[in-house]
């Protein structure tokens, strides 16, 4: 598969003129199968990193497009927000050929193994842990819901959570599928997210960014349409 677009650019403080930690961005595009259905989507893959060493979040669909993002910089890990085929289908390749570590809270392996049931993540991502890049921490929320073993990573350096399919634009991530549960996710993005600085930037999984600020004033909305 090829990536559908793709983009890279700096957050926080630091861009890539001095060599700081930036956030880099592809959009890639392919399926996702759960319970029978299977439905195309385009995912975004975040990259963040210095000119040296990156952790990727999400390695979707397309190993060769993620790879080429990468470069000649240190892949210090694969990091899965959540297992769900469309966020994980490319992490064995993109593991192989770097020598880096594929990284995955335990409680989502059921959903791994559908997808690739002869290889095991790596490592577990829990509560809590934090991940460092170039000097930048990525601090590891657990936040079930969308799927049981959800996570988003915090970057309060750089002024952003990458919230996988937890939280969008415009609410929680879909909880009408095996494994899910909607009183969760919201109680995940309640307790988790919502208490991160109003001006904080969401990176989602799927689609365009949004804010903590833009989104907290909805969440009685959400619980009261049920979705």
């Amino acid at each position: 598969m090829t990536a559908a677009s793709g983009s890279a650019g700096s957050a926080g403080s630091s861009g890539s003129a001095d060599g700081g930690v930036r956030i880099g961005h592809l959009v890639t595009s392919g399926t996702f199968s759960l319970d029978g259905s299977t439905w195309e989507v385009d995912n975004n893959v975040w990259l963040v990193g210095d000119d040296r060493e990156v952790y990727v979040i999400d390695a979707a669909h397309d190993a060769e497009a993620i790879v080429a993002a990468v470069g000649g910089r240190r892949l210090l890990g694969v990091v899965c927000t959540h297992g769900h085929d469309d966020h994980i289908d490319a992490a064995p390749e993109v593991a192989d050929r770097t020598g880096a570590p594929v990284l995955l809270h335990p409680d989502d392996r059921v959903l791994w193994e559908m997808r690739h049931p002869d290889r095991r993540p790596d490592g577990t991502l829990a509560e809590g842990d934090t991940l460092t890049v170039g000097g930048t921490e990525l601090r590891v929320l657990h936040t079930p819901g969308h799927s049981p073993g959800a996570v988003c990573l915090y970057a309060a350096g750089l002024g952003t959570v990458f919230s996988g399919d937890t939280l969008f634009r415009g609410g929680p991530g879909a909880t009408g599928r095996s494994y899910s549960s909607f009183p969760v996710i919201i109680d995940s993005i309640r307790e988790r997210l919502l208490t991160l600085p109003p001006e904080t930037v969401v990176r989602t999984g799927h689609g365009d960014s949004t804010t903590v600020g833009d989104e907290a004033p909805h969440l009685e909305e959400w619980i009261a349409r049920g979705h």
